[in-house]
């Protein structure tokens, strides 16, 4: 008989302040392993949306979750975010803005080895700390040639020196307001340019500098050794920047923003290679549908006996451990793992290789990390929590295409169509990418899929549009401040936590089925506004 309501029934319960203690009486903690989640043989490959991470124990604010993470053996970001080396998602803006923010964008390749490197270029230029090799000019250029290099590098405080190079005697220098309302392109700068200079000394430290940039209010802070020549230049625009991007990328050894560029494996790619190392590259990604190759492993061992420590490699793409085998042991620096997950690519779909992007993830990274090398989850991203999930799958940074198509920053005109902004993002594996430029044969995007010397194109994704989402300066803030809160409710204060709460098997997992991906998400409404953040 089932008790009633108010029937006088004595029942013994465990004593509550105990309950802790009582976790002990069952085998295992609540949930499952990755490895078992992640067993192939009983749930089959997994995406980003077949699993969950169960919450874990907070006791400290989202505001201290450190997201610094080691994207390859030797450079280490303040957060775990890569732009994705697309025509339609990374050029320069894209780039300047993701090393700003705390990541790295990689510059695509589907374009002459000039452009791209001077992509590169200005990159490095945009924000230094002193400017190494600063533009310099001679007293008889004119009001035209300060003009033309404001058009090409955005800035226009050149010095003057006597000879127009560095390590010559500085004589003066011409600032926007001394060009701004001069009629006379043809004036000669010695008869426009500032004479009346504050400078520092050789030697001077960051910190002097900047406090002499502040106390003077001027706009350009010359360093000069004991001849009176140009060695440096310090800018106070980039004072300023400083002040507004606490976590931006730079290099330690030149105080420049970090930069990646992506390159192909054929010979020519030597040469642009050697070109984006003239112009400052970082990081070189090693650009290929299947990484699994003899030419990226023989263009690894270049890369490694010309340049040896100047620039870090990425290699890939992998998915599988013996893939990434390979190209470790031939030298990477650090893997790239996905094959057919992104939005626009039908790599799986056509060529029937791949795998689900989850379980790709999982087990090169658990591979890699024998080694001590990072990898960058590529593709499947689509939201905040795949961001987490995916570097609790033991990635150290993702790789973000359709997630950062149709900023501001990305390349390409917004249109319209029935009402809505949009931006155009395409497959590199498409055949409009196949097809872009002047070099239809051979371009970077037909290469990147060995597709080259086929007569007959066969594409690997698609061309679409996606909606406008504003700049990045908003957007990757939201998705720190996302995955911050993430990493707080799973328990972890960073992502070293965090990987190795996953290994030891703290950090637990659960599997989704169809209904239990439905119910997560919004559903029973009529109609609804989803604003992602303000």
């Amino acid at each position: 008989m089932v008790p009633q309501e108010g029937d006088n029934v004595q029942t013994s319960y465990l004593d509550p302040k105990q309950a802790l203690k009582y976790l002990k009486d069952y085998e295992a903690p609540d949930g499952l392993s990755a490895e078992e989640v992640m067993d192939s043989r009983i749930s089959g490959g997994l995406t980003y949306n077949d699993f969950l991470i169960l919450p874990g124990f907070i006791d400290f604010p989202a505001s201290e979750v450190s997201l610094e993470s080691r994207i390859t053996k030797n450079i280490i970001l303040n957060t775990p975010f890569m732009s994705s080396p697309m025509d339609t998602v990374t050029e320069t803006d894209m780039a300047i803005n993701m090393a700003l923010l705390g990541g790295v964008g990689v510059i695509h390749h589907n374009f002459s080895i000039e452009e791209q490197a001077e992509m590169v270029r200005k990159v490095k230029k945009f924000e230094n700390g002193f400017i190494t090799d600063p533009v310099c000019l001679t007293p008889d250029n004119t009001v035209a040639d300060v003009r033309a290099i404001k058009e090409r590098f955005g800035y226009s405080g050149i010095p003057i020196t006597e000879n127009g190079r560095l390590y010559s005697k500085l004589l003066g220098i011409v600032t926007a307001r001394d060009i701004q309302f001069h009629e006379d392109d043809q004036t000669r700068l010695k008869e426009v340019m500032t004479t009346d200079l504050v400078v520092g000394d050789e030697g001077v430290t960051l910190e002097e500098a900047n406090q002499i940039l502040r106390s003077s209010k001027k706009g350009k802070l010359p360093i000069v050794n004991s001849r009176g020549e140009l060695v440096s230049l310090l800018a106070r625009s980039d004072l300023l920047k400083n002040l507004k991007f606490p976590l931006a990328s730079k290099s330690p050894n030149s105080n420049q923003l970090v930069c990646a560029a992506a390159i192909g494996t054929r010979p020519d790619d030597k040469i642009r290679l050697k070109n984006l190392i003239d112009a400052g590259l970082d990081i070189v990604i090693l650009d290929s549908s299947q990484g699994n190759s003899k030419y990226q492993v023989d263009m690894i061992k270049y890369i490694k006996k010309t340049y040896k420590d100047q620039v870090d490699i990425v290699a890939g793409n992998v998915v599988t451990r013996e893939q990434a085998a390979t190209l470790i042991a031939a030298g990477a620096d650090a893997l790239r793992v996905g094959m057919g997950s992104g939005s626009i690519c039908i790599t799986q779909e056509v060529m029937a290789v791949g795998r689900p992007q989850g379980t790709a993830v999982y087990r090169v990274a658990q591979f890699a990390a024998r080694f001590g090398i990072p990898v960058i989850a590529d593709g499947g991203i689509q939201n905040v929590g795949h961001i987490t999930k995916a570097l609790a799958l033991g990635a150290s940074a993702v790789m973000m295409g359709g997630l950062l198509a149709g900023t501001t920053e990305s390349p390409g005109e917004y249109f319209y169509h029935e009402g809505k902004r949009l931006k155009k993002y395409r497959g590199m594996g498409s055949l409009d990418a196949m097809e872009y430029g002047p070099d239809k044969i051979g371009n970077a995007a037909s290469k990147r899929y060995f597709s080259e010397r086929d007569v007959v194109k066969v594409a690997q994704g698609v061309a679409g549009a996606v909606v406008d989402k504003g700049s990045i300066r908003k957007f990757i803030p939201y998705l720190m401040t996302g995955l911050q809160h993430g990493l707080q409710d799973i328990g972890a204060r960073t992502l070293v936590d965090l990987r190795e709460g996953v290994r030891t098997g703290k950090v637990r997992f659960e599997l989704r089925t169809a209904a239990a991906q439905v119910e997560g998400g919004v559903h029973g409404l009529d109609s609804y506004e989803k604003r992602l953040f303000s």
